[in-house]
């Protein structure tokens, strides 16, 4: 399955949004990448609306397919359709390990995950779209431990998600519930990726 490997700095410069979420790609240069890219021109509607779901997309780092996969499932669940969205993006895995601070990256979660560093209720777990239910405890394999790249983003972790509950001593971390809206991904106006799909 394809996925993105191009420059994630320049993609944010694109969109005018950190996908990261920390805000370093927009610090020094806030404008579109290229010669032009300070002589943005106002998109239409369609536009906005796509660049909203090219925002999401490349935050939580699914492809075309997926993405629309899980927006039908979103449909069937009920409650606003775009909120549940969001919902199932964040209760991936490899964005849980992240959040977690087990990685500090999307990217970096998604090949911990990929290389069965990860185990999941005790049990490997090495497909980053894995669906994980609250009450589901994610935890390192005991003999990844010690890598160095774990050790560096655990240290780096200022705050946690109030779903995420870490266990400092077992070192794991439980998804204790699904997050609430305001809580993932404040600037996402997730009415105009609805409006896109449902047009």
């Amino acid at each position: 399955m394809s996925r993105f490997t191009g420059s994630n700095w320049k993609v944010s410069r694109r969109l005018g949004y950190s996908v990261s979420e920390t805000g370093k790609e927009l610090n020094k240069r806030p404008y579109v990448p290229g010669q032009h890219g300070q002589k943005r021109r106002k998109l239409s509607e369609y536009g906005l609306q796509l660049q909203e779901k090219q925002r999401v997309r490349f935050t939580y780092g699914v492809n075309e397919k997926q993405f629309r996969k899980t927006f039908n499932e979103a449909k069937k669940m009920p409650g606003k359709q775009g909120s549940n969205f969001l919902f199932l993006l964040e209760s991936r895995l490899d964005n849980l390990v992240y959040r977690a601070g087990f990685a500090r990256t999307r990217q970096q979660a998604r090949q911990l995950v990929n290389h069965g560093h990860i185990l999941l209720d005790g049990k490997k777990a090495s497909i980053p779209s894995i669906r994980v239910k609250p009450g589901q405890v994610i935890s390192i394999k005991e003999s990844s431990k010690d890598l160095v790249v774990i050790k560096d983003a655990l240290e780096a972790v200022i705050s946690r998600q109030e779903y995420v509950l870490f266990d400092d001593e077992k070192v794991t971390a439980t998804y204790t519930r699904l997050p609430e809206r305001n809580e993932i991904l404040p600037e996402i106006k997730e009415n105009l990726i609805v409006e896109l799909y449902n047009k």
